[in-house]
């Protein structure tokens, strides 16, 4: 299974973010399963790819020229896959994907998951979208989720494959892994 981690090529101020971060790599990395994710060095992305292939897991890197530019990509993964822009990404990393994490990110975490999210409730993507709710920090995401259905704009048919995980093995428990 290729599951495709969205996540911050920044590290942010919570070292359990680091260890959590470390955790998920390596289980992809030594589940048989394989990573598809941003390609950046740096940041919580940075350590995702290192921790999985430490692990002997395979890792696909998709980067957008301008990052590749800038020399944020990340040497080494199994395959790098070279985009025009941002757009091009995101479409090349759902076709990769058969499954779908959000880590703790900022805003093109919240970008990229929000389309997966719209995918999985629309009916166009049959794949787990998983929020790795760690610490709390998709807590408000989930609330907005569950007002959505509250006031009649979305329904729990609509939403039933978007998960929310709190530890790693609840995030394993729904792959079935």
């Amino acid at each position: 299974m290729n599951i495709t981690v969205y996540l911050g090529a920044n590290e942010g101020n919570d070292n359990r973010l680091r260890e959590a971060v470390q955790a998920l790599g390596h289980w992809v990395g030594e589940s048989g399963n394989a990573l598809v994710y941003g390609g950046s060095k740096t940041g919580l992305m940075g350590e995702l790819a290192k921790a999985d292939l430490e692990a002997g897991g395979k890792v696909t890197g998709v980067e957008p020229q301008f990052f590749m530019d800038a020399g944020f990509q990340y040497n080494g993964l199994t395959e790098l896959i070279v985009t025009k822009d941002m757009s091009e990404r995101k479409a090349k990393m759902i076709a990769l994907g058969d499954a779908f994490i959000a880590f703790p990110g900022g805003t093109g975490t919240l970008e990229e998951i929000s389309e997966i999210i719209s995918k999985v409730a629309l009916n166009q993507l049959n794949a787990p979208c998983i929020l790795y709710n760690l610490n709390g920090y998709y807590d408000d995401l989930k609330h907005l989720l569950s007002l959505m259905i509250e006031k009649g704009l979305s329904s729990a048919e609509r939403q039933k494959g978007i998960f929310f995980a709190e530890t790693l093995e609840e995030i394993k428990d729904i792959l079935g892994k």
